[in-house]
């Protein structure tokens, strides 16, 4: 009996050791030319990352710092930068002080595979603006022997590099601080899916999973763990639901887009309303098993007109299977099959290109052939696809609505934003062979 007494009162000191480790949890960066405080990193503009350090930047211009009489410490640049950080698995509040520089400042920021995190944040000259992102830092390790199994081209993946790396661009980006803590409470949203859901890891390809991020109060983590070209056989057998599962939390949400890929032939094939609808209710019970909540989301349409301006539907029966499924098990759904409809007609058949990898020869670096590509999506294409999963939560009046940020607004599919008004900085690296699936 005391054996078991120190046993349980060792557990509960260890478990109690963690968290705190966890809370007190903290890395300090303060960029430019200045003294530090004990406890705090400078990174001046020669700080560049290494293995060694584990911290660092990674350029593609040059950077400029502040000088002796500067009121504030800061790096900016003219070209995007990175600023990378070795880290654990797990979610991390990243509290960011951005600007300082006496020219005012224009910084977006993206982390990890160019996830959009804020958007055009401007800064005054000489004045700073601190804001607050979350960040999902995840291994495909599942457990000693366990891990997901990664294709080949996911090895060099931002998502799966064992670092938080955080990009600042824009017009003009400037950092002034960095404050990394560690907050694995935090609830979250885990995603799969397909290309269509993944965070692309290049220009410019883009899905609404990596624009979500953007739309979040700093109170909320998405873990993005959709793939290009996978099915949902595919992501259980890859045991990518398996390592989601086992990271998910009480309270916290799956959103489930698949259909593009289950209905072609071959071994990952599923028909729409026997085995498709099976297996939407396998990932369904796991999810609740965890005492989670799942989300259903149609897969939008891909680009393609009748005669009339009107869309084609190439996705068969599987919008529908999914919809059925929803009310079969009381789960919401999200109806992105039908938003997209309304979009892409309302762009129409010429102009909808906007929205999808539609770009002549030479746009990009080494690109010698047009791209024209009607399943997958531009920046452009995936905010707006973002901006209609955002709405669709608000006018359901889902749980999930309390996450949004105050000034999201509801969008209106059949009144597109203006492409010409949209701004997008793209991140340099860049890949012209389109992501698996169709």
């Amino acid at each position: 009996m005391r054996k078991k007494l120190i046993l349980s009162v060792l557990l509960i000191a260890s478990v109690v050791s963690a968290q705190t480790t966890e809370k007190s949890f903290s890395k300090k960066y303060v960029f430019g030319n200045i003294k530090t405080s004990e406890g705090t990193t400078k990174i001046d503009t020669t700080g560049k990352y290494s293995d060694t350090k584990g911290y660092g930047l990674t350029t593609f211009g040059s950077l400029k710092t502040n000088f002796k009489d500067a009121k504030t410490s800061f790096i900016a640049s003219n070209k995007p930068f990175y600023f990378s950080v070795r880290l654990p698995e797990g979610h991390y509040k990243v509290i960011l002080t951005l600007g300082g520089s006496p020219e005012g400042s224009s910084t977006t920021v993206k982390a990890e595979s160019r996830r959009l995190m804020l958007e055009n944040i401007k800064t005054e000259q000489n004045r700073t603006e601190q804001k607050t992102i979350i960040v999902d830092v995840r291994t495909p390790q599942i457990n000693d022997s366990t891990k997901i199994k990664l294709k080949p081209r996911e090895l060099v993946y931002k998502n799966w590099d064992n670092k938080l790396t955080l990009e600042f661009n824009g017009k003009f980006p400037c950092i002034s601080a960095i404050e990394i803590q560690k907050d694995n409470e935090l609830p979250t949203i885990f995603l799969a899916g397909n290309s269509t859901v993944t965070d692309q890891e290049y220009e410019p390809w883009c899905s609404w999973g990596q624009i979500f991020p953007r739309f979040l109060k700093p109170n909320v983590v998405v873990a993005n763990y959709a793939e290009s070209g996978e099915t949902l056989l595919a992501f259980k057998r890859e045991k990518r639901l398996q390592k989601l599962l086992s990271q998910m939390k009480k309270g916290d949400y799956l959103f489930i887009e698949f259909a593009h890929n289950d209905q072609k032939p071959g071994g990952n094939h599923l028909d729409p309303f026997t085995t498709y609808k099976a297996e939407l209710k396998y990932y369904i019970a796991k999810v609740r098993e965890k005492g989670g909540n799942p989300v259903l989301v149609t897969s939008m349409h891909r680009r393609n007109f009748d005669e009339n301006g009107k869309v084609l539907n190439t996705l068969g029966d599987y919008p529908e299977a999914m919809r059925q499924t929803a009310r079969e098990e009381h789960v919401p759904l999200i109806d992105l099959n039908a938003m997209s409809k309304i979009f892409y007609e309302a762009m129409g058949p010429e102009n909808s290109t906007k929205a999808f990898v539609h770009y002549p020869a030479h746009t990009f670096p080494g690109q010698e052939k047009a791209l024209a590509d009607n399943t997958h999506f531009n920046p452009y294409g995936a905010y707006e696809l973002a901006r209609c999963i955002v709405s669709s939560i608000i006018q359901q009046n889902l749980s999930l609505k309390k996450y949004l940020i105050d000034q999201t607004t509801i969008f209106n599919p059949a009144k597109p934003d203006p492409f010409n008004r949209f701004i997008w900085y793209n991140s340099p690296a860049v890949e012209l062979l389109k992501p698996d699936g169709n």
